[in-house]
């Protein structure tokens, strides 16, 4: 299993594609590991000719764990935030953005095209905003800016997405991230069963590490709202969003690009918080195509 030190941590790393073709970065999001990115999209990707990386962020999958490291609970956090402090967490945003640049050092890649999703796509927010001399192009998928007037999330898929499982028994487990999954996914592209079962099934055997999601969490509340360092990104931005994500509304999309300078915007109706397999050639071909946009431009 390909491990190396990125910014002085080991992150676990898988590559597709042809290693001579211009790298793909990929970030996944809040608590999650690296193969919530699909496999097909990953190869989907890779056959539009990029060299495709997805890695496990800190605190999550196979990647470096912060055992015992403790967080601020979420009511002082908020509590600290609607007074204007910021409270001391383990790590930041900006902290997992420098992870993937140090991916990048290690892998000796110059400069990428990073895809970032959800939490991913606010630390892709980071590294286009300080190191943007390492993007080729950014393209956000379902995130936001942090910005506290933009509409929350669903009650249910909040619910959800912070409910402990009943027990760390395989199969509450696996019903637990099923339940999670239907419940913030795609109304208009509900998975199969089947597929659902044996994909939550493969992550919970690959890890399962509860303490990590509690410090990332910290980590997106103390970054607060990132909408004036996001109108100084010239990275070229593409920001896709499902118009039916319980979990992070499409709103946070549509400001995500009205901050960005010149930022294109593509919204797919029933579409929620996830990657469903119906979308896969359609996400394909929206990032693959802005990333061959922004090098020719």
């Amino acid at each position: 299993m390909p491990i190396t030190k990125a910014n002085g941590i080991d992150i676990h790393y898988e590559e597709h594609g042809n290693s001579n073709d211009p790298a793909m970065l990929l970030i996944m999001g809040f608590g999650a590991q690296l193969t919530l990115w699909p496999d097909e999209l990953v190869e989907a990707l890779a056959g539009h000719g990029y060299r495709v990386i997805r890695y496990d962020n800190r605190d999550i999958g196979l990647s470096h764990k912060f055992d015992g490291v403790k967080a601020p609970g979420l009511v002082k956090m908020t509590l600290m935030g609607k007074l204007g402090l910021t409270p001391r967490v383990p790590y930041t945003l900006a902290d997992m953005a420098a992870d993937g640049v140090g991916l990048l050092d290690a892998l000796e890649i110059e400069r990428a095209h990073i895809v970032g999703a959800s939490m991913g796509g606010m630390i892709a927010q980071h590294v286009a905003h300080k190191y943007p001399d390492r993007c080729l192009s950014f393209t956000q998928v379902f995130s936001t800016t942090g910005n506290a007037k933009l509409p929350p999330a669903r009650k249910e898929a909040l619910q959800a997405l912070v409910t402990r499982p009943k027990s760390t028994e395989e199969e509450a487990l696996v019903a637990h991230g099923i339940m999670l999954a239907r419940t913030i996914g795609s109304p208009g592209y509900p998975s199969p069963e089947e597929r659902l079962r044996e994909r939550t099934l493969a992550s919970v055997r690959r890890s399962f590490y509860p303490e990590g999601p509690t410090r990332h969490l910290s980590a997106i509340v103390a970054d607060g709202d990132r909408s004036t360092m996001l109108r100084d990104v010239r990275v070229p931005t593409l920001v896709l969003h499902g118009e039916d994500d319980p979990l992070v509304p499409c709103e946070g999309g549509r400001h995500t690009a009205e901050c960005i300078p010149d930022a294109k915007l593509k919204t797919i109706p029933g579409w929620g918080h996830d990657l469903p397999l119906d979308l896969v050639d359609e996400l394909a071909a929206e990032i693959a195509g802005h990333a061959r946009e922004s090098v020719a431009a």
